[in-house]
Parts: C-alpha cells; sequence; structure tokens
C-alpha cells in the first residue's frame, strides 16, 4: 500500500541500517562498471591487471574472457562442444560413461571455475533429459557428478545449471575486435560459448537475456550513486541517479521485446525449456538427483529462473518492495543459486540506509514523482514478462497439445515431445503465473502517494 510523501514512516525490520561497514561499490562485489553482473566479464578495463598477473601477460595486452579450458580437461570441452548432435542421436549418455574422472585441482582462478561450472552442468542437463521427461535419470555418475560437485563448492553455486551459467558466463564476442559493448551490435557480434538443443533460437533466447542484463548497468551503477547520496544528503545527485534508474528499466523492458525476433515459442516450448528444468518441485522428479561419489540420498535442486537475476533483487531491495508469503520465500530460495558475491550485493543494498523512508521523510514531491517513476518502470518490466511467458509457454502449451505447432527448421536437435510435467510451472519450479503476477502487483503497491 503507497504511504503520503513527507509522512515519515515507522522503522521496519531490516531496514534502514545505520552504517554499512564499506561504501557500496561494484568492485567489491566482483562487478563490472562496464559488464555488470556478467560473468566472467571479458577481462579488459579494469579486470587488465589482475588478469595479467593471473596469466602471467603484460598489462597492455587486452585479454578476452575464457572460451577454453586447460588442455587436461579435454574431455569435458569436446562432449560440451557437441552436446546439440550428442543429445539427437541418444549419444551423450555413453560418451560420459566414457568420460574420464578428471581432477578439479588443475583449474586456476575464478575464471576457469565459472567455465567449468558452466561446461558442466550443460552436460548434466543433457545427461538428465536426453530422452525427455519420461526417460530422466535417477544417478549422476560419479565422473560427472564429483567434479561438478567440487567446482560447485569452490564457487558457492549449487551443482546444477543456474541463470549465472545459462546467461551470465555463457557468451563471447565473435569478433573480439570489434565493439567492447555487446548491446552496440545487438546479437550480431554475440554468440554463446555451449550450447544445447534449440539451434538459432536457443541462441537468441541466452542472448536476449543477456542484453537484458546488460540494459540494466546503467541502473546497478545508479543505486551505487544514489546510496551515496542519500548518505551524503545530496538531493541533486539523487534526482538524477533515481531517472537513470528509471530510464534503465525501460531500456530492459525494450531488450526483452528483441524475445519475438530471435526465438520461435515452439522451439522454446517444445525443444529448449525441458533442458532448463531442474530437480526440486518437479514432478517428473520427485525424489531429485543422486550425486554418485557425493551422497547416497538424492538431493534437490531449481532448474535455471529469471528469478535467479541478481538485477531484479537488487532493484527491489533498493526501492524497498516487499514481496509476500510463497513469493517471497521463492524468491529469497533463488539468491542461492547466485555467485556469492552478487548475492553478497544484494544484501548489502539491504543493509544500506532505505531509500523509500528518505524520500517519504523529505516531503519533496519531484523526489516522490522520480520513486515512482522507478517503481512503476518495474512494474511495467514484470508485465511485459508475463506477456512473455504467456506466449512462450502457455499460447505455445496450446499449440503443442492441438497439435499445430512444429518446431520449425532451425530449431536444430530436438529431444522428442514436449515436457507436461512443467506445463503450470516455471523452470525453476513455482506455480508461474501467480508468482509473476504476485510480483508485479506487490511492486506496483510500492509506489508513494504524491
Amino acid at each position: 500500500m503507497s504511504r503520503p510523501c513527507g509522512q515519515r514512516p515507522v522503522m521496519e525490520t531490516g531496514e534502514g541500517a545505520e552504517e554499512t561497514p564499506l561504501p557500496l561499490a561494484l568492485t567489491r562485489f566482483q562487478l563490472s562498471e562496464e559488464y555488470g553482473f556478467l560473468l566472467p566479464h571479458p577481462l579488459v578495463g579494469d579486470g587488465c591487471a589482475m588478469a595479467a598477473a593471473c596469466y602471467k601477460r603484460p598489462r597492455t595486452e587486452k585479454i578476452e574472457g575464457l572460451t577454453e579450458l586447460p588442455a587436461p580437461y579435454g574431455p569435458w570441452m569436446e562432449i560440451a562442444h557437441d552436446l546439440p548432435q550428442l543429445i539427437a542421436s541418444r549419444r551423450l549418455r555413453s560418451q560420459v560413461h566414457q568420460m574420464p574422472q578428471l581432477s578439479t585441482r588443475h583449474l586456476r582462478g575464478r575464471e576457469e571455475l565459472h567455465l567449468a561450472h558452466l561446461v558442466l552442468s550443460f552436460i548434466t542437463m543433457g545427461y538428465i533429459w536426453q530422452e525427455g521427461e519420461e526417460g530422466a535419470v535417477k544417478v549422476l555418475p560419479r565422473n560427472l557428478a564429483i567434479p561438478f560437485w567440487e567446482v560447485s563448492q569452490a564457487l558457492g553455486l549449487p551443482p546444477i545449471l543456474s541463470h549465472a551459467d545459462f546467461v551470465l558466463a555463457n557468451w563471447r564476442r565473435k569478433d573480439p575486435k570489434g565493439p567492447p559493448d555487446p548491446h552496440a551490435l545487438g546479437c550480431r557480434n554475440l554468440d554463446t560459448i555451449i550450447s544445447l538443443p534449440g539451434g538459432e533460437s536457443l541462441r537468441g533466447f541466452i542472448l536476449v537475456t543477456l542484453l537484458v542484463e546488460k540494459a540494466a548497468v546503467p541502473g546497478i551503477k545508479a543505486i551505487v550513486r544514489a546510496t551515496r547520496a542519500i548518505r551524503q544528503l545530496d538531493e541533486e545527485t539523487l534526482h538524477q541517479a533515481l531517472r537513470e534508474l528509471a530510464e534503465a528499466i525501460g531500456d530492459m523492458s525494450e531488450a526483452l521485446k528483441r524475445m519475438h525476433d530471435y526465438v520461435d515459442p515452439a522451439v522454446f516450448y517444445a525443444v529448449i525449456r525441458i533442458f532448463l528444468s531442474g530437480w526440486k518441485d518437479n514432478p517428473a522428479m520427485p525424489q531429485g538427483l543422486v550425486y554418485e561419489g557425493v551422497s547416497e540420498e538424492p538431493m534437490a535442486y531449481s532448474g535455471g529462473s529469471a528469478a535467479q537475476s541478481t538485477v531484479l533483487h537488487a532493484f527491489d531491495e533498493f526501492l524497498g518492495i516487499r514481496h509476500s508469503g510463497e513469493s517471497n520465500a521463492f524468491l529469497h530460495r533463488m539468491r542461492d543459486y547466485m555467485p556469492p558475491p552478487h548475492r553478497a550485493f544484494v544484501e548489502e543494498i539491504r543493509r544500506a540506509p532505505s531509500l523509500k523512508q528518505h524520500v517519504l521523510s523529505s516531503g519533496d514531491a519531484g523526489l516522490c514523482a522520480a520513486f515512482n517513476r522507478c517503481v512503476s518502470a518495474l512494474a511495467d518490466f514484470r508485465s511485459y514478462h508475463i506477456t512473455i511467458v504467456t506466449k512462450y509457454i502457455t499460447i505455445a502449451a496450446a499449440k503443442a497439445k492441438a497439435g499445430q505447432a512444429e518446431p520449425g527448421d532451425g530449431a536444430g536437435p530436438s529431444a522428442g515431445k514436449p515436457p507436461s510435467a512443467l506445463e503450470t510451472k516455471g523452470t525453476g519450479g513455482s506455480h508461474i503465473f501467480s508468482f509473476l503476477k504476485s510480483v508485479r502487483d506487490t511492486t506496483r503497491e510500492g509506489t508513494i502517494s504524491v
């Protein structure tokens, strides 16, 4: 419920801490001024010194993000680069069974660990879902499970494909000498590192989502400036930061609209979606998955989900959006699927002085209006996300049932008939429409009465 501007609010639990240990700064959380949450961002600019030290190269040399693991991990890379064909020919599982048991001790540094997690997560999803939901396996073999678990433990990530793998770490520039801003060329100069069945639609789905993340970067930087401005009572800077945040959220919506240009709904629903599905709250795998050599008991993890994007959590915390009930519980659980530094960034925003309380106490109608534009832009983004989900899941499911939709020639290898276990759920396991509408509605309720 909105509160009139100028009315001092009662302090809410967990809000408005008087101080934080250090000023909010992107570098403290392994974030890039240019690439935001994208992982691992190409090692240019601020990352050059770190990269040069790590790889013993001159700082003047421009170093791109890793796309290949060191030679000892050739067996992983060979399978990962051939995943669509191996899945289509039903040979992936046999290839994994022949894969040597590799130690993770040769992996050095954050970049190699993230790439290893990306590679192993894609192989795992292909291995589980190669035969569709009815042929899902219940045990992940030790030669895949043990290194995947070890890399996950080292990164503080769960042993499953997450948004951080699927999008944040899974991109490269086709032309490394091209413009450094991936948004500048849209999807033309971008490609994925590892793929799954789905052809051009899968590539488009990943890269459009990446462009949404990239569009958010000015908003992330605006949050940092706004937090500093609140502490310093710098109203002019705060106004400007809120204008930039609202504009960035609007740009995210514009980027999301490009999904229509690059992703075929029939391909997304019938081919791609199952490979994003997890083994928690999924009727196709009610007991979870046994990671052989790690645990004798099955473990349950949620699949990849937009709810794992740190961007939206950061915006919610900054704007004081408080989701309710099951939606709030699900969102907080999704934070476990973020890289720990990103999770810590969200927590730092939560602990910072409350923007909403500052605006309410100020009695400044212009500041209230600037705040409301941010909230409205975020609600509009979430409304458009519902539109996308309706097209790519609800309508696509109805057409698939009616036999009206067939994946086009550009779909690449298909895993078979469309999955039915998650018809009304997201790949993360939420009841998708009740969740999305609840989150959108509570965002709308976050505005302030002027």
